[in-house]
């Protein structure tokens, strides 16, 4: 096993992007191939055919391969199921990581990914491009130097349409679930970022909408509530609401409600919209979080979101699908 590789200050950061399967996959790849010190490779072994503009390969294989001495950092965009084996892969490696999220399908993946990669010393971060919006900012700005006063509760949506072009997204297996997989996780990162974790998990879940397009037993609605022990409340609405001919995929808004005042933040406030126009400007929080991720590269540094953020979430998501097993309120555990 390798440890981590440094860089050629002097030279352009070796990216390979592993996998297409993610939506997020075509925005990472024409933002990190228009970077004049990034040198980059997509891998799209399942012939999605939509990432063009730069070198694509065919395989793994031939993205790893493709410098003489491999690359220095990959960026996991492939089904959630196939993550932990591509993170290995580059521990084993010694290169470093950005993945997308969830980090894992389960706990013991995520565990695995973050020991492999800290064990190597390479830079694991996990794919949440929110923690970067200025809104989600603002609200950890506002909880750090108490102008909410005392939070007491918070209500987060995370609404979207149930998703079409990568069917595996509903597919049990590769996802590791259906809408509360796919929908938690953001908001679950932001709350992380100014509260820590929760002390309980309750969730509850349904199929009501979109039933005979989702893959067998993938929820298609649900409602995850976090309890801290400060008794401080939030819950978390993560469905695939969202009609499927609405202007845009879904959005982002959380409301903090405290003794000091309230905040609401919508995190894609920045567009300009109608009937069938959806039009954002402002932020880009993908550059934003391709900006840190390039950065802890070439420090040897890893740099919020990390692994361990990531392992925490997916722990939350866990806990939610034990509630929704047993229907009762779970206890949160993390290493």
């Amino acid at each position: 096993m390798l440890t981590a590789r440094p860089t050629d200050p002097a030279g352009p950061l070796k990216v390979a992007l592993m996998s297409c399967a993610h939506t997020h996959a075509v925005s990472y790849a024409a933002q990190l191939g228009a970077r004049a010190e990034v040198d980059l490779v997509v891998a799209d072994p399942d012939g999605y055919g939509d990432v063009r503009g730069v070198r694509v390969v065919s395989s793994y294989e031939a993205a790893w391969a493709a410098w003489p001495d491999g690359p220095d950092a990959i960026v996991v965009t492939s089904a959630n199921a196939h993550h932990k084996d591509l993170v290995l892969e580059a521990a084993r490696r010694g290169v470093h990581v950005l993945c997308e999220k969830p980090l894992a399908t389960n706990v013991s993946d995520a565990e695995a990914m973050v020991a492999a990669c800290r064990e190597t010393g390479v830079v694991l971060m996990t794919a949440f491009p929110v923690h970067f919006a200025p809104a989600v900012q603002a609200l950890r700005t506002a909880v750090g130097d108490g102008t909410l006063g005392e939070v007491i509760g918070l209500t987060g949506t995370n609404n979207g349409k149930l998703p079409s072009a990568r069917d595996w997204f509903t597919d049990v297996e590769l996802a590791g679930g259906g809408a509360m997989v796919d929908h938690t996780v953001h908001l679950a990162e932001i709350l992380d970022s100014s509260f820590g974790p929760p002390a309980i998990v309750h969730a509850v879940t349904n199929r009501i909408l979109y039933a005979d397009r989702a893959g067998e037993g993938a929820e298609t609605g649900g409602l995850v509530t976090l309890t801290y022990d400060s008794g401080m409340v939030a819950t978390i609405d993560c469905s695939w609401s969202m009609p499927p001919d609405a202007a845009t995929w879904g959005g982002l808004r959380l409301q903090a409600l405290g003794t000091g005042g309230q905040l609401q933040i919508d995190a894609f406030a920045q567009h300009v919209g109608g009937p069938g126009q959806f039009l954002p400007y402002g932020t880009n929080t993908d550059a934003l979080l391709l900006d840190a991720f390039l950065g802890a590269v070439r420090d040897g540094t890893a740099v919020d979101p990390t692994g361990d953020v990531g392992l925490r979430t997916v722990a939350v998501v866990a806990a939610a699908q034990e509630s929704v097993r047993t229907g009762q309120p779970v206890a949160l555990t993390t290493a």
